[in-house]
């Protein structure tokens, strides 16, 4: 791997009822929505603490909750479409950084702990068409700017911007984001020690979907 730590950058909303996590309700409530929203944060930054990296950065609409790492920097937002956000964010770091979201929190440390010798960009599509995690060796938000957000196609979109810049890109695992009740509820399964899979299951969000033996009883709620 390169000798040189990445910085680790995960965009995300404060879990906040109405705001995040709209398409699990029904069957959620709002507030149920956000506590997934929450847990599934909390697992996600999980996963980047334990990753080796320069800088650990939560760049967040909303405010700061208490339960947030010390040890992770909080930045807000820029204003402007998802493109331009994801472009903002890339332009504030310097040196490798990779990119993901607060919807898979099935991510481990080993996920993010890629090898910058062997590729220019890392890219984890999304099974809906998105993607997960962007990683460039040498930031670029130009790369980032005018790509379609939140439709079927944006992964492969962007995808072929990284192509057409002349990049070496490796893949990273396709995941499953968090989006509807399904998508919940095969998260839980794959990564049944998280936050997410116990608090998924607290609130029968997997009723008819999964039962009580595919979820241990073990993991806590948010820290």
């Amino acid at each position: 791997m390169s000798d040189l730590p990445p910085t680790l950058l995960v965009i995300a909303k404060s879990p906040s009822p109405g705001r995040v996590k709209t398409r699990l309700t029904p069957p959620l409530t709002p507030e149920q929505a956000a506590d997934i929203a929450e847990a599934a944060l909390a697992d996600t930054l999980d996963a980047v603490r334990l990753a080796p990296a320069r800088r650990r950065v939560l760049v967040l609409d909303g405010r700061p909750r208490a339960w947030f790492p010390p040890d992770v920097e909080v930045v807000p937002q820029c204003g402007g479409g998802l493109d331009e956000r994801l472009a903002a964010a890339f332009a504030a770091c310097t040196g490798p950084t990779l990119l993901i979201g607060m919807d898979t929190p099935q991510v481990t440390a080993d996920l993010l702990t890629v090898d910058w010798t062997l590729a220019d960009a890392w890219f984890g599509a999304a099974s809906d068409g998105g993607f997960w995690a962007l990683g460039l060796r040498d930031p670029d938000p130009a790369l980032l700017l005018g790509v379609p957000m939140s439709v079927p196609h944006t992964g492969r979109v962007q995808y072929e911007r990284l192509l057409a810049a002349g990049l070496t890109v490796r893949n990273l695992p396709v995941l499953n984001d968090i989006d509807t009740a399904d998508d919940l509820a095969d998260v839980a399964r794959s990564a049944p020690h998280t936050r997410t899979a116990r608090l998924a299951f607290a609130y029968d969000a997997l009723a008819a979907r999964t039962t009580r033996a595919d979820i241990p009883a073990r993991a806590g709620g948010p820290a």
